[in-house]
């Protein structure tokens, strides 16, 4: 069966303060993809800048769209926050997102949209991070089934990546 279900998805930190880095962004860049996997959905394109993020998913009809936004802003927040040094300011989400449904005749468009968000808000462009294909993120990554979902590692250590 052939499905073509995209939505573009957005959400904030809370406050919008700017509290996504270069490290945080690597982090969200390398786990949200695997995420989606597990939850049956692709990430086509991603874009992220200090207070906020966009995706651009390709979902499966079984995809439960709740579940997923849960584990996505949940699962990073927890695990970035605990690998985070004490004097960083966590990662916090502000409450709800936005998915709004694409046209597969807009995928390109929207692809871009969301890949270039650092031009959208060159005020909020993360220093030292630069859009890169999603593709990348999971291209050299096994596959996981939902049998084996596993607790993803913790963010490594802020300081260190700097």
């Amino acid at each position: 069966m052939h499905h073509q279900l995209l939505v573009h998805i957005v959400w904030t930190t809370r406050d919008r303060q700017p509290t996504i880095d270069r490290p945080r962004a690597e982090y969200l860049w390398k786990h949200l993809p695997i995420i989606a996997r597990q939850e049956r959905a692709r990430v086509l394109e991603l874009g992220i800048v200090t207070t906020h993020l966009h995706l651009l998913v390709r979902l499966h009809p079984s995809t439960v769209i709740p579940r997923l936004l849960q584990r996505m802003k949940g699962g990073t927040a927890t695990l970035i926050n605990r690998g985070a040094p004490l004097q960083d300011p966590a990662l916090r989400w502000a409450k709800g997102y936005s998915v709004i449904s694409v046209s597969p005749r807009q995928r390109g468009v929207a692809a871009a949209y969301v890949r270039h968000q650092h031009t959208h808000h060159p005020d909020e462009a993360i220093p030292g991070w630069t859009a890169r294909p999603v593709a990348l993120a999971t291209s050299a990554e096994p596959r996981l089934s939902a049998a084996e979902s596993v607790a993803m590692p913790p963010c490594p250590n802020s300081r260190s990546m700097r």
